[in-house]
């Protein structure tokens, strides 16, 4: 079958007010929930934890529009249809990783703390380090997770209205995050969930429905499918069925899918989600509900990336020409099974499903800093509840502001190859310091200073000095293979630093536990943390007003 828009030369597809008339619909429905929402936010922990009164399903729900980013919507069904194998191994690895967030962490966090991962740290450690080594974790790891985000909204723009200039693309980046930071402000965490949920169900049904189609055109045979792309895709043939396309050095996928498997346990954004059930029960019944939700979906990705490796072809996904780039490949097969209407449902979708997780991913850093740093180290623990919520507003425009930057530097790379390395930060900074504090007696608060700041130091280092910063000469097809071109300053060999930088982490937190053994150990609190996580005994519960 041959590509409509190969036809049209990579042109702009579908119609842009169609485009546009669509997503402002959703915006305007959003918005209308969002205020409707946001008058009952009366206290922090309103604003934080939507006053712990959300059931599992609700939030499971949310959880799953969390999860299911940009990355995964647009980043994975682009990197399945050009590179095959490899790149199904991202949903492989986003899935499995629930299983490390559900069997070790997500309970006993819930009952442990408050709203931020700073709250368990702090339960038995000195507050004022930990507390502002876990909010500066927060932030780094929101600010690469919003990179992705932010790229993905310029290169899906740039497909739907025809804006390939990057001073305009950079006006609808700008657009995107001053919506984001509405949301943020207006709804807070129920507000931010409702948005979650409507577009968690709009994602799923859209991909259903896309799934089913491609399926229909092969007579429900998948493997008719695989052969359909395969001879679509001459280039490559049948490697895209097996290992090795993208990533030629099997070290580097070894580091690719640590940094996805024990990412997700770190990342801020999801356990903050934790908080927002009234009890530990909810808690676990919340990520059934996700693991449910996001594992269906990913197995529409293995369809819709090799349908858009048949029907829209590698070659016209990563032409030069085509706006977005591989992440255009969703919308692109949308357009060829639907036409313009299907185009302008799928990818006003694909901009909620940014809207939501940006906003979901400021929210949890403002919450972060203001609680964190702002009521428990500068206020030593004497902010009133409206200041805190105040200064997390602020914190909100802010951060907004950064990422709205960092998108428009982004733009144009892989947004599920941006959010792999959010992830390998998130499992060198965040999820070793978790798992010590909840499981290991002797660990102290040198302990987390050296594995937070250690592993996060580590990590970042050597992404700066990867191939996927600088060193990579241009694709086959004139892309850029590294974020800057034209300089070569790479020493680090590997792609994700994970392999590297979470081992790392895991042997600083020993390290500064046995430098910092002079710390008085308190037995009776870790003893009372124990029983609390395990239990649920004293842990914050909803609070009705």
């Amino acid at each position: 079958m041959t590509s409509t828009l190969a036809q049209s030369g990579g042109a702009t597809v579908g119609s842009p007010w169609l485009n546009i008339a669509i997503f402002g619909l959703f915006v305007v429905v959003t918005l209308v929930v969002v205020f409707r929402v946001g008058r009952s936010n009366s206290t922090a922990s309103d604003y934080y934890a939507a006053g712990r009164s959300l059931t599992a399903a609700q939030n499971g729900t949310a959880i799953s529009g969390d999860y299911l980013s940009a990355a995964s919507f647009l980043g994975i069904a682009g990197a399945i249809a050009v590179y095959g194998y490899d790149g199904f191994l991202y949903s492989i690895g986003f899935l499995v990783a629930w299983l490390v967030a559900l069997l070790l962490v997500a309970e006993l966090l819930r009952n442990t703390g408050r709203y931020t991962m700073g709250d368990v740290l702090a339960f038995r450690m000195r507050q004022r380090p930990v507390r502002a080594a876990a909010a500066t974790s927060t932030l780094v790891v929101s600010f690469f997770y919003l990179l992705a985000q932010m790229a993905g909204a310029g290169g899906l723009v740039a497909l739907l209205i025809g804006v390939t200039g990057k001073a305009q693309q950079a006006l609808v980046i700008a657009v995107v995050g001053v919506l984001m930071i509405v949301y943020v402000l207006v709804g807070g965490m129920k507000g931010t969930t409702y948005v979650q949920i409507i577009k968690a169900v709009l994602l799923i049904a859209g991909a259903a429905v896309m799934t089913i189609w491609v399926l229909g055109l092969t007579g429900f045979n998948l493997s008719t499918l695989l052969g359909d792309a395969v001879a679509n895709s001459p280039k490559n043939g049948e490697a895209i069925l097996g290992p090795g396309l993208q990533y030629k050095n099997k070290i580097d996928l070894i580091s690719l899918g640590l940094a996805l498997v024990l990412g997700t346990a770190g990342l801020p954004h999801i356990l903050m989600r934790f908080y927002t059930v009234p009890s530990a029960r909810e808690a676990r019944k919340s990520v059934v509900w996700s693991i449910w939700l996001i594992g269906i979906f990913y197995l529409f990705t293995l369809v819709l990336g090799y349908g858009a490796a048949w029907l829209v072809g590698p070659a016209v996904i990563s032409d030069p020409n085509t706006p977005g780039g591989t992440n255009s490949a969703a919308p692109l097969l949308a357009y060829e099974l639907g036409g313009p209407f299907l185009l302008g449902l799928i990818s006003a979708v694909a901009f909620a499903t940014i809207l939501a997780v940006v906003a979901g991913l400021t929210i949890t850093a403002s919450a972060s800093f203001a609680h964190d740093v702002y009521a428990n180290i500068v206020k030593k623990g004497q902010a009133t509840s409206r200041d805190e919520v105040r200064v997390a507003r602020i914190t909100a425009v802010v951060i907004g502001i950064v990422a709205i930057g960092g998108g428009i530097l982004a733009n144009g790379q892989n947004i599920a190859f941006l959010v792999a390395l959010a992830f390998a930060v998130a499992a060198s900074a965040n999820l070793p310091t978790i798992l010590y504090s909840l499981y290991w007696k002797r660990f102290n608060t040198t302990g987390a200073l050296f594995s937070i700041y250690g592993g996060l130091a580590i990590c970042i280092v050597l992404i700066v000095f990867s191939p996927a910063v600088s060193g990579k000469p241009p694709n086959a097809a004139g892309r850029s293979a590294s974020m800057l071109q034209g300089v070569d300053f790479h020493w680090f060999p590997l792609d994700n630093p994970g392999l590297v930088s979470i081992p790392a982490s895991f042997l600083l937190g020993v390290i500064g536990t046995y430098v910092g053994s002079r710390e008085k150990h308190n037995a009776e609190k870790y003893a009372e943390m124990e029983v609390r996580s395990l239990t649920g005994a004293g842990s914050e519960k909803a609070v009705e007003h």
